[in-house]
């Protein structure tokens, strides 16, 4: 090492630290055993804290701002030195920057589904997912119960604890909200809020913020998915013999305008005879009569892959897909008959059970 190498090495003038990752939380400035001149620049930019470490004690915090390093600045580790009266040679600290942004797009989703009582069902199961964001807000306590020593800490070293403190607090938040599974999707706002004022104390052991929980959909298992769509089907029933008047209305009034054919008119008789009947019948079926056995699925179904809707596919192809691997049990899928996107395992879970194909046969 030549001489002007040692020289940099032993004087920094310039300490500033810019970030082009977007997931850097703390950044420990490169020292080695190199020293800090008194009076060297430093600059801490909006969204930075700096702070120094002495001997291995947190010393001081420095907000935003350019600061020319003295006993002014620099209080704690003044007091520590005994530099009361100035100094003017060199000194040792380490400076970590702290980056203070949200950090943004943090994925949560429940792993397996959560049994829940209901206002309206008593008990169901359901899944949820979505994103939250996180901001430094304590630095020393974050420095001390999460950073330690790490010279580069990025979120990703954190993200999946914080996911498991929304998990394992998110059903017991669920059950004391009192909200209806019908009115959850009406209120994935005001229910995001909700959770995140419940949530948001457990991160304050850690020094940090969480600013937000974003609820993207909340679904409910297949099979209840299917007997809400039969009692809503039941509840349309009540209006039918006010459509079969409205349809014999509208068909005695084109005929009297010459628009309809006797054969039609006839045709909206039979069918208001027919639809009484029908009525009369539904009223006095037994509740506990089962419905009628479901027809061929004809369904067209949407995946997401890669982010993007891909689509529509028939079942058939939607099996191959399976079977082919390009389609797993967690890959969004939508039909028409779907309310929000869910997993492909909660609708064909069967081709799922079948999937592994059987040992190689031996010589």
């Amino acid at each position: 090492m030549g001489l002007f190498d040692w020289v940099f090495g032993q004087f920094i003038d310039v300490i500033e630290w810019t970030d082009d990752s977007q997931n850097t939380m703390v950044y420990r400035f490169p020292r080695k055993d190199n020293e800090i001149k008194y009076g060297a620049k430093l600059t801490v930019r909006e969204s930075q804290m700096a702070i120094f470490v002495n001997e291995g004690v947190i010393a001081d915090v420095l907000s935003p701002g350019i600061y020319e390093l003295d006993t002014n600045n620099l209080p704690i580790i003044t007091s520590l030195e005994n530099w009361n009266h100035g100094f003017n040679s060199p000194f040792k600290a380490e400076i970590y920057f702290l980056n203070t942004k949200r950090f943004t797009n943090l994925k949560w989703g429940t792993k397996n589904p959560i049994m829940l009582r209901d206002p309206e069902f008593r008990m169901v199961r359901l899944r949820a997912f979505g994103t939250y964001e996180i901001k430094i807000a304590e630095p020393k306590r974050f420095m001390k119960e999460i950073v330690g020593t790490d010279s580069l800490f990025i979120v990703d070293e954190i993200e999946h604890q914080l996911t498991n403190h929304i998990l394992s607090r998110l059903p017991t938040v669920l059950g004391k909200s009192d909200i209806s599974i019908l009115d959850f999707a009406a209120n994935y706002g005001e229910f995001g809020e909700y959770i995140t004022q419940k949530i948001a104390p457990s991160f304050d052991e850690y020094g940090l913020e969480l600013t937000d929980i974003l609820v993207e959909n909340i679904s409910l298992p297949e099979e209840v998915e299917k007997a809400l769509d039969r009692r809503t089907s039941r509840e349309l029933t009540g209006d039918l013999d006010k459509y079969i008047k409205q349809q014999t209305g509208e068909a005695l009034g084109n005929s009297s305008k010459g628009n309809s054919s006797i054969g039609e008119i006839l045709g909206v008789g039979i069918g208001v005879s027919l639809g009484q009947d029908m009525i009369s019948q539904i009223g006095k079926a037994d509740k506990n009569t089962p419905p009628p056995l479901p027809s061929r699925d004809e369904s067209l179904y949407y995946v997401a892959i890669d982010g993007i809707s891909d689509g529509p596919y028939d079942v058939r192809k939607i099996r191959a897909l399976i079977k082919k691997g390009k389609l797993t049990g967690e890959t969004l899928i939508w039909t028409k008959r779907l309310k929000d996107w869910t997993s492909a395992k909660s609708i064909f879970e069967q081709y799922f059970d079948n999937n592994t194909p059987p040992p190689l046969p031996t010589s």
